[in-house]
């Protein structure tokens, strides 16, 4: 009787795991996997537009005089601030439209966070403590403080997609190496960028500058893709044919940086530099999709939020992104062409 009552089928129905959130398709794309590109399209922004920010922190390092350093400020000055708010865009967008990704990834790193935080402050105020006093060593000390905040936030937040690919706790050394990768890159986009907007002994030096930056740039992310690969799951994830053509391209848009700078074409050796980092981006979401947080196993559908919401979220998207992106179409404009030689931050 008691194996017949152990055979006997449970009272009431089976166990059932919970259903994923029902996906909203608008025009034939799932709401969840645009926003996935979105939010990776903010963080390329953020990289491209701050990175030669970054870059000109790092260069101004370089400055053989005041005259070059006050130049170095002058460049940036109208743009760093509107610049920084596409890192807010990313994480709000990130937020927005993947809490439980979120959630988990910055609840991971959140001191690695405050340390992005902290020099993207040290970035922001370095140059109105510079300019207070004439005294060589305040400067000295203020122009210091400037570069480690331009060097250090590229360099952590690296670090922190490098970690977030690995779905790593600590600090890993393929994270490290591709900070150090990021760091490069935005030197390139500054040494572009200045050589732009400056003139002089300054401008002269560029070139040599962003050759040197994009060749160690290339150099990191084959040391970072080689202890990637060093992973079982990474390594069958690179072997895919977008990842495969996204290493390609970069290494051709590398080149083609390499040329542009040798031969005079700022502009085109700032547009090699912006599709660099979309390239380093678009590789990071295609070796992480589909999942979103692989520490957990989020994937990109059960990340995303109901579907009222992220229907709303994407209407108000549509017309508030193409606001955002003429305001910067206006500002770039208005501040267009070299600064005036004796200008001042």
């Amino acid at each position: 009787m008691t194996d017949l009552v152990a055979l006997a089928p449970a009272v009431g129905p089976p166990p059932r795991t919970p259903p994923l959130p029902l996906q909203t398709v608008w025009f034939g794309v799932t709401l969840s996997d645009l926003w996935f590109v979105v939010v990776f399209g903010f963080l390329a922004v953020f990289l491209f537009l701050d990175g030669w920010d970054f870059g000109v922190g790092a260069i101004f390092a370089l400055g053989d005089d005041h005259r070059d350093r006050e130049q170095c400020l002058a460049a940036i000055g109208p743009f760093w601030d509107g610049n920084e708010v596409w890192l807010v865009v990313f994480g709000g967008g990130l937020f927005a439209a993947f809490p439980p990704a979120y959630a988990a990834l910055f609840g991971r790193h959140y001191l690695l966070l405050f340390g992005v935080l902290g020099a993207l402050i040290l970035r922001g105020t370095a140059p109105e403590f510079y300019e207070q006093r004439e005294d060589e060593a305040w400067r000295r000390w203020w122009g210091r403080a400037f570069v480690a905040g331009s060097v250090g936030a590229p360099f952590q937040l690296g670090v922190f997609v490098g970690n977030w690919l690995l779905g790593a706790d600590g600090i890993a050394l393929a994270s490290v190496v591709v900070g150090l990768a990021v760091v490069a890159l935005t030197v390139a986009s500054g040494a572009a960028f200045l050589r732009l907007k400056t003139t002089g002994s300054l401008r002269e030096a560029m070139p040599a500058v962003g050759v040197r930056a994009a060749a160690a740039y290339l150099a990191l992310v084959a040391v970072a893709l080689g202890l990637l690969a060093l992973r079982s799951g990474v390594r069958d994830a690179l072997l895919a044919p977008v990842p495969v053509a996204l290493v390609a391209g970069s290494v051709l848009l590398g080149i083609g940086y390499v040329v542009a700078a040798r031969r005079d074409r700022p502009y085109l050796a700032l547009g090699a530099a912006g599709g660099l980092t979309a390239a380093l981006v678009a590789l990071v979401a295609a070796l992480l999709y589909p999942t979103i947080e692989p520490a957990t196993g989020l994937t990109v559908e059960e990340a995303i939020i109901g579907a009222p919401a992220v229907e709303l979220l994407t209407a108000g998207a549509a017309v508030l992104i193409p606001l955002v992106l003429t305001y910067f179409a206006v500002l770039y404009s208005a501040f267009s062409g070299p600064i005036d030689a004796e200008e001042a931050y």
